[in-house]
């Protein structure tokens, strides 16, 4: 074999090398979407990865899911699109487990959009008619934390827990005095009454706050007439007392049937092996190791910064609350 044989012959290999690697990537890249519009990957649904949070001789295995921070449709997801996707994934693939004998939802939110937070309260349903849901609320639980909380089979929280906050709220910002000052007037053209109802260029007319409070208060029956349901406690009861969106502590909660026992979170544990009987099985966490979708994604939000600083605070203790959209959410976290 000649050079020019042996050089053609190792450009192919490279050239096979290089197709090879640029394939897996794209698989990986896809599977770390939760992308399935490739036929390559149309027969298999993305899945979390497991992690031993609690060791257990016994057959059968308690799931984890965790729900933590504001509850939005706009923060990227693991595995799905968004934090709402990859909740519904997990949910979805411990009720699917045959190995999965309960599940321990914890929850660690202040709530959030509306929409987002009924979706995952559906999604926390359908899993508790395959297997028994122990909810487990943390530090904050309130609002949309609680309305997701009450797809639970069983409720649990710390008497230290924050929860309740049974209402909705929407809000929009008026400037149209700043406005004045700088010299600047709106000029909108719309082709209804209503079509710009919550524009900060001018003050609200009457006729638009009954619309929107009407719009609100159509939100807020829903939300208790799950909370009636599903804790079976008279719906006039709660819309005379606890539904004004007061925030309460896990210990009033209990004593007002919002929950079904205090505790720690290894009581959650513990109630879910009794529920799922499965008295000594290990609990696992679902997470999601490295893959290279998210080095790709990195390089993706990294070209397309145009090299600005970007800080962000954590949303938890400041949550971006956008004009026009409902929220589920304590007052405290409305300016």
């Amino acid at each position: 074999m000649n050079k020019k044989q042996f050089g053609c012959i190792l450009v192919l290999l490279l050239f096979l090398l290089c197709g090879s690697v640029f394939c897996n990537l794209i698989l990986l890249a896809s599977r770390g979407h939760g992308l399935r519009s490739s036929p390559l990957l149309a027969d298999r649904a993305p899945r979390f990865d497991e992690t031993t949070v609690v060791d257990g001789r016994g057959p059968g295995k308690i799931a984890q899911v965790t729900l933590r921070g504001i509850i939005t449709s706009s923060a990227s997801g693991e595995l799905g699109e968004t934090m709402v996707d990859d909740l519904k994934i997990q949910l979805h693939q411990a009720a699917m487990d045959g190995q999965v004998k309960a599940i321990v939802l914890y929850v660690d939110s202040p709530g959030g959009e509306v929409t987002a937070a009924d979706m995952i309260y559906d999604a926390v349903c359908r899993a508790r008619i395959r297997k028994p849901v122990v909810v487990y609320m943390g530090s904050l639980a309130a609002s949309g934390g609680y309305y997701v909380s009450c797809g639970g089979s069983y409720l649990m929280a710390d008497d230290t827990t924050l929860t309740g906050s049974i209402g909705v709220i929407i809000e929009t910002l008026n400037y149209q005095s700043l406005m004045g000052k700088v010299g600047v007037d709106a000029v909108v053209f719309k082709s209804g009454q209503f079509k710009d109802m919550l524009s900060g260029a001018r003050p609200m007319t009457d006729a638009e706050k009954t619309y929107v409070q009407n719009m609100v208060m159509q939100t807020y029956g829903k939300f208790v007439g799950i909370v009636a349901r599903e804790r079976k406690l008279p719906e006039d009861q709660l819309r005379a007392g606890l539904a004004d969106g007061r925030v309460i502590s896990g210990r009033d909660a209990l004593q007002d049937k919002l929950i079904d026992k205090l505790g720690q979170i290894e009581d959650a544990y513990q109630k879910a092996r009794e529920l799922g009987n499965a008295p000594d099985a290990p609990v696992v966490r679902y997470e999601t190791a490295f893959h290279f979708g998210k080095l790709l994604r990195l390089f993706g939000a990294s070209s397309q910064s145009n090299s600005k600083v970007r800080i962000e605070l954590p949303d938890a203790m400041m949550p971006h609350l956008e004009a026009g959209r409902l929220y589920l959410l304590p007052s405290f976290f409305a300016p």
